[in-house]
């Protein structure tokens, strides 16, 4: 996940970020790093990723809060800037292929398009483009002028937004206990068994 922005965080980093988010009822959300406008891009994504089935949606588990504030508190100043960058071209993408004016009234049905065209690559060529993104990083790192092809930015947010909601879903509440097998109090130490007889299939929450 951090392939493109080169972030590491330790777990109880992340527990904390999503407890906080969890602890919140948002009726009406304002983003501490993201425009209201970016925010409401960033919520219907979050759910164009993880759509609600049988269990919530991305946002209904507060996942959008948790990319929030993961990118406004864990972040180095580099990769908020990388992100701003990356999103802006996915939005200016979006705007264009709708003709629309704000990105706030970008429909999930004109987001997806767009995100699933950000995401298709090769394998030979996701490596391309995280060779080409390092590139650009350590120009930035150096004081220098970089320059990164539009296809290859919404690329890198594109993926880092599916790697961060993934990891956001996870490590939520309802996810951790109601989907994820979970047992707060460690029992029996089984350093070998089939993983359909211990939890059903299921990996463990925790």
């Amino acid at each position: 996940m951090g392939l493109a922005l080169g972030y590491t965080v330790a777990t109880p980093t992340l527990l904390s970020i999503m407890q906080s988010c969890q602890n919140e009822t948002v009726l009406e959300w304002t983003p501490d790093f993201f425009t209201p406008d970016q925010g409401s891009v960033l919520t219907k994504l979050v759910d164009i990723i993880i759509p609600k089935t049988d269990t919530p949606s991305a946002s209904e588990t507060q996942v959008h809060l948790f990319i929030d504030r993961f990118t406004d508190q864990v972040m180095e100043p580099q990769q908020q800037d990388f992100v701003k960058m990356s999103l802006g071209r996915f939005m200016e993408k979006a705007l264009k292929d709708s003709n629309k004016e704000k990105a706030g009234e970008l429909t999930a049905e004109e987001l997806e398009p767009v995100l699933a065209a950000a995401l298709k690559a090769t394998p030979e060529n996701q490596t391309k483009n995280f060779e080409a993104i390092q590139q650009y990083q350590e120009a930035i790192s150096e004081g220098q002028e970089a320059l990164l092809d539009d296809t290859i930015s919404r690329f890198a947010f594109a993926n880092n937004l599916r790697g961060l909601t993934i990891m956001g879903y996870k490590t939520s509440e309802f996810v951790g206990e109601e989907v994820l097998a979970y047992l707060p109090v460690p029992g029996e130490y089984i350093p070998c068994g089939d993983l359909q007889e211990l939890t059903g299939g299921k990996a463990w929450s925790i």
